[in-house]
């Protein structure tokens, strides 16, 4: 069974984010507390569980949490700012949504930055360890699921909802032969080397260009919020 609190002080928020190794769409976090003593035997790793029951704990995580939010930050922002950054912002904004100020942070991985005057710890494997992470965990991945399979419509070539963006032999190879789209991040390396991924620039080198080339079409909403979200 998941453990239930790291620090010893309440409330705290259990932090993680999903999609940060995919070639496409955003990066999204999660953030959630549970009240003190708060036990289900039910969660673990969102990777380690099947995706029928993950969105069936994702009700129960929505019924049971005191507080819990989930933010997104799109492919340009993670261009702009790295993929590190943009996790760490992705899991701040999450934060700064929840309508209980925790007094202490726990997040999935081990990097992190400080979250204002509110001390924090990184745990490896968190999400595996910790009620709250676990509880992130399951909220980030089902609503990313959620956005990538919306905009899966606009794009079925590249299958959007069954690789949700990660780099499938499948999709890189789709992306190749189709090019990019507004959802890829540019500065991710689609190819399987590198006069593949210069091609799809047109010989130019994506990080020294400014004029990027892609197939672009305009969803009536991409927030993918829904509901939950």
């Amino acid at each position: 069974m998941l453990k239930k609190n790291y620090s010893g002080a309440y409330p705290e928020a259990g932090c993680d984010e999903a999609g940060r190794g995919c070639l496409a769409g955003p990066v999204v976090a999660a953030a959630v507390i549970f009240e003190k003593g708060y036990s289900n035997r039910q969660l673990n790793d969102s990777k380690a569980i099947r995706e029928s029951e993950r969105y069936r704990l994702r009700e129960i995580i929505i019924r049971d949490a005191l507080a819990y939010a989930v933010a997104f930050v799109s492919e340009s922002d993670i261009d702009r700012i790295n993929i590190l950054n943009a996790s760490i912002q992705a899991m701040h904004h999450a934060l700064s949504q929840l309508m209980i100020k925790p007094a202490h942070i726990i997040v999935d991985g081990n990097r992190f930055k400080p979250f204002g005057t509110i001390p924090h710890n990184c745990i490896i494997k968190g999400d595996a360890k910790y009620l709250s992470i676990s509880a992130a965990s399951i909220l980030a991945k089902t609503c990313r699921d959620d956005h990538m399979n919306k905009i899966h419509l606009l794009y079925p070539m590249y299958g959007w909802d069954k690789n949700k963006g990660y780099p499938t032999l499948e999709h890189r190879k789709t992306t190749l032969k189709e090019g990019l789209t507004e959802f890829h991040r540019k500065t991710f390396n689609v190819a399987l080397n590198n006069q593949e991924q210069l091609s799809l620039f047109g010989g130019i080198d994506p990080f020294f260009s400014a004029k990027h080339k892609y197939r672009h079409k305009s969803p009536k909403s991409t927030d993918a919020k829904g509901n939950v979200c």
